[in-house]
C-alpha cells in the first residue's frame, strides 16, 4: 500500500530540492558589493523626506478598489466567453445584466469625480 504513495514522496522531494538548490546557487554565485546606499532601509537609496506613517488620500484606496472590481469583471468574462455556446441566451442575457450594473456603477463614480486625481 505504501508503494502507491512513492510517486507523491518523490514529487515532494523534488519540489523541496529544486528551490533549495536554486537558493544555494544564488548564494554561492552572487557577487556581493555592499554599499551604504544598498544597506540603507530605503530601496531607492534616497533618504526619507516624510514620515513613513503619513496618511494616504482616500482616493488612492478607491482607485485600488476599482481596479480590483474591474479585474474581477475580467475574471468572470473569460469563463463566460468560453462556455457561451453551452449556456445559450440565458447566459448571454445574465452577463449583459451584470455588465450593465458594472457600467452604471462606473458612470456613477466617473460623474462623482472619484477617478479625478488632484
Amino acid at each position: 500500500m505504501l508503494a502507491n504513495y512513492f510517486p507523491i514522496l518523490v514529487f515532494i522531494c523534488i519540489a523541496i530540492a529544486i528551490p533549495v538548490a536554486l537558493i544555494m546557487a544564488g548564494y554561492i554565485l552572487a557577487k556581493r558589493k555592499p554599499s551604504p546606499a544598498k544597506l540603507s532601509s530605503y530601496e531607492c537609496g534616497y533618504d526619507a523626506f516624510e514620515d513613513a506613517r503619513m496618511r494616504f488620500d482616500v482616493r488612492y484606496y478607491l482607485v485600488a478598489i476599482l481596479f480590483i472590481l474591474f479585474d474581477l469583471e475580467t475574471a468572470f468574462l473569460f469563463p463566460w466567453a468560453v462556455s457561451l455556446h453551452t449556456i445559450g441566451w440565458f447566459g448571454f442575457i445574465s452577463m449583459m445584466v451584470f455588465l450593465a450594473f458594472l457600467t452604471i456603477g462606473f458612470i456613477y463614480e466617473w460623474r462623482k469625480g472619484a477617478l479625478e486625481w488632484k
